[in-house]
């Protein structure tokens, strides 16, 4: 395996007339998280598609684990593993049996069967509740289970599409640990998510697809350092201040949300800061409190694609 888990160059896709994917660059680097990041109709699934082997790409050049998407599709499936929005686990099995059973399904012995499962079993705290049906299980649990069984063959590339979908900030939290688990072992993680902050606090590098189109990829911080908007919001006691606070800041804004607060344009740093309460100070201005703001993906993606987040979907 080359040091790039997944490589695309000049990637397109058109359904008659609509061009779904304008000609896409990718660059995955092994043993990392890769999060791509999109609006309703922006390309994602059919991008994920084309990469794992489910969908014919028009033009351009995909390998994946060093094999080419068109002609090596079996030796692309064999490196990779897939877990959907939805987990696709059977309800008419116990949790031992849905991994016995994809454990078949991929030619393991059951000497070695049963080990891997047991392992599976323990390393996602579902041993006490292997021997019961999955229908009894949380959402959590399920989506603990159905990565679990991917697992199962051991893929070096692995797709996550919207994996903490529907669940408690908990068990979200504990699929972020078993993901950067995963990582650490050197497995590629290529994540579609709705949630920002799950790519925020995951991902390596992030691309952002709009119309077919990215436009834009870097690290988390990269893209967030491309939106301006940082600054300190400062909160006073009443009106008096705040109009005097208003003379003296000339840069400074009203907030248009909340009452007696201002916002002042700032890179965030300690100098910066330090110098702004110094100015406050020396005019006898107190202040009640004070935050820095800094942009975070909600702005990148508004600002990329004009849509807010809430209207993010894999």
């Amino acid at each position: 395996m080359t040091s790039s888990a997944i490589a695309a160059s000049g990637l397109r896709k058109a359904y008659k007339d609509k061009v779904v994917l304008d000609g896409i660059d990718l660059d995955v680097a092994a043993g990392t998280v890769f999060s791509l990041l999109g609006p309703n109709g922006a390309g994602k699934t059919t991008t994920v598609n084309v990469l794992t082997t489910l969908m014919k790409a028009d033009g351009g050049t995909v390998r994946v684990a060093g094999h080419d998407v068109a002609t090596e599709t079996k030796a692309v499936r064999a490196a990779i593993g897939v877990t959907g929005q939805f987990a696709a686990v059977d309800d008419l099995l116990t949790g031992r049996e849905n991994l016995q059973l994809m454990a078949a399904l991929k030619g393991l012995r059951p000497g070695e069967s049963k080990l891997v499962v047991d392992d599976l079993l323990e390393r996602f705290d579902l041993a006490e509740s292997a021997q019961k049906m999955t229908t009894t299980y949380s959402g959590g649990m399920r989506r603990k289970l159905d990565l679990a069984m991917t697992l199962v063959g051991k893929p070096r590339i692995i797709f996550l599409d919207e994996p903490t979908t529907g669940l408690d900030p908990r068990s979200r939290r504990t699929m972020w640990d078993i993901i950067r688990g995963l990582v650490a072992e050197g497995v590629t993680i290529f994540l579609t998510t709705q949630y920002l902050e799950e790519a925020d606090r995951l991902a390596d590098r992030i691309a952002v697809l709009d119309q077919g189109k990215l436009v834009a990829q870097g690290t988390p911080a990269e893209l967030k350092r491309q939106i301006p908007g940082s600054h300190v919001r400062l909160r006073f006691a009443g009106d008096l201040e705040l109009d005097s606070a208003m003379r003296v800041l000339t840069d400074a804004t009203r907030d248009d949300e909340e009452d007696l607060i201002l916002r002042v344009p700032s890179d965030g740093g300690a100098r910066s800061l330090r110098a702004l309460l110094a100015q406050l100070d020396t005019h006898s201005i107190e202040v009640e409190e004070f935050s820095v703001h800094t942009p975070d993906l909600d702005d990148v993606f508004l600002a990329l694609t004009g849509r807010t987040s809430t209207k993010v979907n894999a």
